[in-house]
């Protein structure tokens, strides 16, 4: 729904519309909002014996936490990004069919974060992790 037509839908017509869009500067288009930038680094520890990160003990589940999404990619391996998508920096991404996906206009990555496709180009953030018995630590 366009602005003019949600104002209208709200009663607002003639004056009070005019006024609405003449004296409200904070008024502003949802296609502007800012971009969001990735964690540059990060360090912090998971334990998968907890409810909120035991998604982390089956292949192909993936959590999200502290804007980074990670992901069980085999029964050895994790794999860690940003939930920042490059494209245009929406915090959509998440783990799915052996990648990484942003829905909002269908940037691909690979495990590595590299890009598979034209809205995926500039890839994503990634960061390493390491397991030690139920504890996974996420970090630059």
């Amino acid at each position: 729904m366009k602005r003019h037509e949600f104002l209208k839908s709200l009663g607002l017509q003639g004056a009070s519309l005019m006024a609405v869009y003449c004296g409200a500067s904070t008024l502003s288009s949802c296609k502007n909002e800012s971009s969001i930038t990735p964690a540059s680094s990060a360090d912090f520890t998971l334990d998968l014996t907890q409810a909120a990160y035991s998604k982390l003990n089956t292949v192909g589940s993936y959590v999200v936490t502290q804007g980074i999404v990670v992901a069980r990619v085999s029964s050895t391996a994790f794999a860690a990004v940003t939930q920042v998508c490059s494209h245009e920096g929406r915090p959509s991404v998440v783990y799915s069919n052996g990648g990484f996906y942003c829905p909002e206009h269908g940037a691909s990555f690979d495990i590595n974060g590299k890009g598979l496709n034209a809205n995926g180009s500039r890839g994503l953030t990634t960061y390493k992790t390491a397991l030690s018995g139920n504890s996974l630590r996420v970090y630059s």
